[in-house]
């Protein structure tokens, strides 16, 4: 009879677990790479599923990506970090309340014996067409650039400074690899290339390389993230109020805190507005 009882009871619990498990709500968030890599998402969405008995699915993909997913009412919500492309969004009508949400910057990696003596450099401009001119020269040592190619955020920046630097990159010197960040960082790594980078995913993933900061400090490097709540109006079957609700979390006084006390090995990686 006792027996009976506790298989009752235990047969009880699991069955309200169950429960619970399938009435919890689901909120689907594309982002980027960079702001997945970093870290920053794990110690911050926990705190918001909690409070709102919610569970974050999180697809990390470049910003192009991002908000091609948020177009098409495939996520809720998009945080991501390539203004332009943010603002044709919203003027497009699939995303609504943007809200400003951190920033950092981008950096030039590449490997310390800096054969494109980017170092040297005034400005980005300057120090991408140090890497081309280096390639471009038949004598002295040769040195790839690997870029992201995914139009990507990253992406998006590092075509603007080849841009500003009068340079349309070709040849086997320019490998267009159509990776995440991380994997971009690697793939430098193993090959001593130079590559550019946000500087939350570095920051991650300085105990994986040699690669060092070369440039930065550049205005045009700078590198802000805004948060997009899908339209409804578009896509009546988005959760929009959990989705504004994610909004109004990473914007809030506590949200803001636990971005600006997010560090790694003693750095900060993103910034907030003040």
């Amino acid at each position: 009879m006792k027996i009976t009882l506790r298989l009752l009871t235990v047969a009880l619990l699991l069955t309200c677990m169950t429960a619970t498990a399938w009435a919890q709500e689901r909120l689907r968030l594309s982002t980027t790479t960079s702001t997945d890599n970093s870290g920053l998402l794990q110690v911050m969405l926990p705190v918001f599923e909690k409070k709102h008995n919610v569970k974050v699915d999180v697809i990390a993909v470049g910003t192009g990506k991002a908000l091609k997913l948020a177009e098409a009412g495939d996520v809720d919500v998009t945080l991501v970090h390539a203004r332009e492309l943010e603002d044709k969004f919203v003027a497009d009508g699939f995303g609504v309340n943007r809200r400003d949400v951190m920033y950092n910057d981008f950096v030039l990696l590449g490997p310390a014996k800096d054969p494109a003596r980017v170092k040297e450099a005034q400005t980005a401009a300057d120090a991408f067409g140090r890497i081309a001119r280096t390639n471009a020269r038949w004598w002295g040592p040769k040195t790839r650039f690997i870029s992201r190619g995914d139009e990507s955020g990253t992406h998006v920046m590092e075509k603007a400074l080849w841009k500003a630097s009068g340079v349309a990159p070709k040849g086997r010197w320019y490998v267009e690899a159509g990776a995440g960040m991380g994997e971009i960082i690697n793939m430098a790594t193993e090959q001593q290339a130079y590559t550019l980078s946000d500087r939350g995913t570095y920051i991650a993933y300085q105990g994986k390389t040699d690669l060092q900061i070369l440039f930065a400090g550049d205005k045009s490097m700078f590198n802000p993230y805004g948060i997009i709540a899908v339209n409804p109006a578009k896509h009546p079957h988005i959760k929009y109020d959990l989705a504004m609700a994610l909004v109004e979390f990473m914007t809030s006084a506590e949200g803001q805190k636990i971005i600006e006390n997010f560090k790694l090995n003693g750095q900060q990686l993103f910034f907030i507005y003040k």
